[in-house]
């Protein structure tokens, strides 16, 4: 029996090794990763340029606290600066926390200026925003919030799509509005660019601050650098992670100069965030991702994602109900449970995916995907889908 936590669902299946878009089973079977450590694994694989930065890091300094200066973190966060719309980042090591900096920050900022009660924060159904008590009650989904004692107050959720209903929902003690440009974990649903304009103007008309979760969605997973660019506004808050460490535990709030300038020392910290180890594989990850054509790279292949997923629904209508997302964060609304779907794609095809809420199976590859990689993975679900249908037609009827 596991000494660990029973939290997650977890599949005996153990890698060995990785290598590029693949993970080696410990007996050595091959598996094409749609995945990505759940959008995480950015690179791939073994990627040599952040294997020979986290050794070069690793034989100097891994750890000394905020309390000094950490070079490598000056350099990751003045590059961000100036690949974004921020002027002052605070590392962390994951999305949870860089969203718990991101509420802090907003609800600071108001304070600051003599305006405490300005705490609430309209956030949106199907969101999901971390696993801490104040993200989950950012998230506002029942069943994370379940047995864990009254949520932390302060926010309210609106189904996203309705503009009039958000400014019906602006109050005196409004003072910002949290939002995924696509939502990962609730469904894999992407925001109209209208409605991500929408919230921008109405923010600008009521002084409330625009906070994005770009956990899942940015970094280059939709094919720009983050994806509120798609809709051309920027957020005056922003919270990174996942692809920014390309595999090592790393996250960001992003934030302009007048809405942090308040978070002074003893306002906020983090133990590990931006330790030396982190930003010097952090800053090799950028390397990458703002390389000359790596972003398009990206779009192109969530173009072709998207075709040959369209050809899959035409294919199978009788179980592909929708697709969704945008880029390389793609979903597909299935009719078998999506659980059981993911569990028939690992162990019989050796493709590794992802569900997601309202019965959505969700494709997360590295963003060094290739159309060759896209196309087999395309013809690992049909085949599942096949196999289902040969499997309706051996049941007798009546059974």
């Amino acid at each position: 029996m596991s000494a660990l936590y029973g939290t997650y669902a977890r599949s005996e299946l153990a890698f060995e090794r990785g290598e590029g878009m693949r993970l080696y089973g410990q007996d050595g079977t091959p598996y094409l990763d749609f995945h990505a450590g759940i959008a995480v694994n950015a690179l791939g694989h073994g990627d040599p340029h952040l294997v020979a930065a986290l050794k070069a890091a690793a034989e100097k300094v891994w750890h000394t606290s905020n309390v000094f200066t950490i070079p490598e973190q000056e350099r990751l966060g003045q590059r961000l600066v100036e690949a974004t719309f921020a002027d002052s980042v605070f590392f962390t090591n994951s999305g949870a926390e860089a969203i718990e900096c991101a509420i802090k920050t907003a609800r600071h900022h108001f304070f600051a200026k003599g305006e405490p009660d300005r705490y609430e924060i309209i956030c949106f159904t199907g969101s999901f925003h971390g696993r801490t008590l104040g993200t989950i009650a950012a998230g506002g989904n029942p069943g994370y919030l379940e047995g864990f004692g009254p949520p932390l107050a302060g926010f309210q959720h609106l189904a996203p799509g309705n503009l009039h209903a958000v400014e019906q929902a602006i109050g005196p003690q409004t003072g910002a509005i949290l939002i995924e440009p696509v939502q990962g974990e609730g469904g894999v649903t992407a925001m109209s660019p209208e409605f991500m304009r929408g919230l921008r103007t109405l923010c600008d008309q009521h002084g409330v601050l625009l906070i994005l979760d770009e956990v899942q969605c940015g970094y280059g997973r939709t094919g720009k650098f983050f994806a509120h660019e798609w809709a051309g506004i920027v957020p005056d808050i922003m919270a990174v992670a996942k692809g920014i460490g390309g595999g090592f535990p790393l996250g960001a709030c992003l934030a302009k100069g007048a809405v942090a300038s308040s978070m002074v020392p003893g306002t906020h910290g983090s133990t590990y965030g931006g330790n030396p180890l982190a930003c010097a594989v952090g800053n090799a990850v950028l390397d990458r991702v703002l390389a000359p054509g790596f972003l398009e790279h990206v779009d192109r292949m969530g173009q072709r994602l998207a075709w040959h997923l369209q050809q899959l629904a035409q294919r199978f209508p009788q179980y592909v109900m929708e697709m969704r997302g945008k880029g390389l964060l793609a979903g597909i609304k299935i009719t078998p449970p999506v659980r059981d779907f993911v569990v028939r794609l690992r162990h019989d095809h050796q493709l590794l995916t992802q569900g997601a809420g309202d019965n959505v199976l969700r494709l997360l590859p590295p963003l060094i995907v290739t159309e060759a990689d896209i196309e087999e993975a395309i013809g690992k679900i049909a085949e599942a889908f096949a196999a289902l249908d040969a499997e309706a037609v051996s049941v007798p009827a009546g059974a």
